[in-house]
């Protein structure tokens, strides 16, 4: 039975998780909270996470905070009125240490992400901001989802849904770039298969959807690549432009979707075109995330449209090889905190 939606109100905190606690989660997180000691104005939140790992962490990079573990929303609110760092702490614990891994860290990353959306359903949380994972590792201890998407879809399934279709999409978001790809973590060579008519129009159906609920774009106008170089050439490049992503358009249009395409994907990017387009929906993984972190690499967000709440993500990944030193930049995780903001209230 599908549990009732959850009360989301402006006052709630977001919830944070920790990701992989090898690699800079709790480096960029530590440096934000230190932004709101000396006065910089962020949303409110809490962090999903072993407190020895943050504790320790904390110490490595010379901070001294006082962190405070809380279990009620009302605990939340006092430790926030007398400044403390908020933490929710995690059944499991961390073994791992900056840019060395541990196999066993992969049930507490997992069971981060799992409570941070039990705990918006049940009304603790309005929005959920995920800190980078290690696909391999968690692919290592038994996890069967192709990433963080795929997963908080499958935790979305027992939520009661008014809008459907309801599919995870991945969008990366940034100030000069919005785009989405139909297909997401699989192998280049295995896209044409994957690619699908209908595919195509869940897609594009989905992420307007959310552009006008979650963004506030009236009419969003969506620009849909090729997949083929120069759009397949009218045939001389492949059939897929002409035999899939075209009827997908056609049948968008059809419903009253401003979208158009199929575009060359080589010419779709620069200044003058994007001023054409609110997002751009790409047909596979690098097609739309390497113009979008070219753009604006700090700045870029990930956001997962179609669930039943608020997810985001900053656009890099673990960097083992700054752990801990100090010099991860928390541009990125700020601007999902603030887009998660929002888009929730």
């Amino acid at each position: 039975m599908s549990k009732p939606a959850p009360s989301i109100t402006s006052s709630l905190p977001i919830a944070i998780t920790i990701g992989e606690p090898a690699g800079i989660g709790a480096d960029v997180i530590l440096a934000l909270w230190q932004e709101r000691l000396k006065g910089e104005a962020l949303p409110p939140f809490y962090l999903l996470c072993d407190p020895v790992h943050l504790a320790e962490r904390s110490k490595l990079l010379g901070y001294n905070f006082s962190f405070q573990e809380y279990t009620s929303h009302s605990e939340w609110a006092e430790i926030v009125r007398h400044g403390e760092f908020p933490v929710w702490p995690l059944k499991n614990t961390f073994k791992g240490r900056p840019g060395k891994a541990h196999k066993e860290d992969a049930a507490g990353v997992v069971e981060a992400i799992s409570t941070g959306v039990e705990q918006i359903q049940a009304g603790m949380a309005r929005a959920i901001v995920t800190l980078p994972i290690n696909k391999k590792s968690l692919y290592n201890s038994g996890f069967d989802f192709a990433g963080h998407t795929e997963f908080l879809g499958a935790l979305s399934e027992e939520w009661p849904q008014a809008l459907p279709p309801v599919k995870p999409v991945m969008m990366l978001a940034g100030p000069a770039l919005r785009a989405v790809p139909v297909t997401i973590h699989i192998a280049l060579k295995d896209v044409p298969a994957a690619l699908t008519t209908n595919s195509i129009i869940e897609t594009v159906t989905i992420a307007e959807r959310d552009l006008r609920k979650r963004f506030g774009i009236e009419k969003p106008r969506i620009a849909v690549s090729g997949l083929n170089p120069h759009a397949g050439e009218e045939g001389a490049m492949g059939m897929e432009d002409i035999e899939i992503i075209a009827p997908a358009i056609k049948s968008l249009q059809s419903k009253g979707i401003n979208c158009f395409g199929p575009l060359p994907a080589d010419t779709m990017f620069h200044k003058a075109a994007r001023e054409r387009y609110d997002l751009a929906v790409c047909m596979y993984h690098d097609q739309a995330l390497i113009p979008a972190k070219a753009l604006a690499f700090d700045e870029t967000v990930n956001v997962t449209l179609g669930l039943p709440f608020v997810r985001t993500s900053p656009d890099h990944g673990t960097a083992y090889d700054i752990a801990g030193l100090g010099t991860a930049n928390p541009s990125s995780t700020l601007a999902a905190l603030r887009m998660a903001d929002e888009m929730s209230t």
